[in-house]
């Protein structure tokens, strides 16, 4: 599962009013190289929750990003694309679980795909 869709996931456990983000338990981390497109990350950051993003990506292990981003950054600044791509786009939790910022039921990951099930009583 990559980062991209990991700052798009919520729980909808019933009841639940701040199921965002998810915190990340990550048991295997896998690196993919995906082409660099930068006109895609210019696009895609206003739809990014960035405090987010930088959280999943530190529990990752995928460098840091910085706190802010600026409109210079995502027009001239190579390295923190390079950054920001690497992150959103290449890193990949393969096995772990996502957990509910409140309730903190787990959400198991396998083979990169999370099951987000609810049980009966949750729905």
């Amino acid at each position: 599962m990559k980062l991209l869709t990991h700052n798009m996931l919520q729980c909808h456990i019933k009841g639940v009013t701040n199921g965002y983000p998810f915190k990340i338990e990550a048991e295997e981390v896998e690196t993919r190289e995906v082409d660099y497109d930068p006109d895609f990350l210019r696009h895609i950051y206003p739809r990014i929750q960035w405090p987010a993003l930088r959280e999943a990506a530190e529990a990752l292990g995928a460098g840091s990003l910085p706190e802010a981003v600026t409109e210079d950054m995502l027009e001239n600044d190579d390295e923190f694309l390079q950054a920001f791509h690497h992150a959103l786009l290449e890193v990949h939790l393969q096995e772990g679980a996502l957990v509910c910022p409140e309730t903190g039921r787990k959400f198991l990951v396998n083979q990169g795909i999370p099951n987000l099930l609810l049980q009966e009583d949750e729905v």
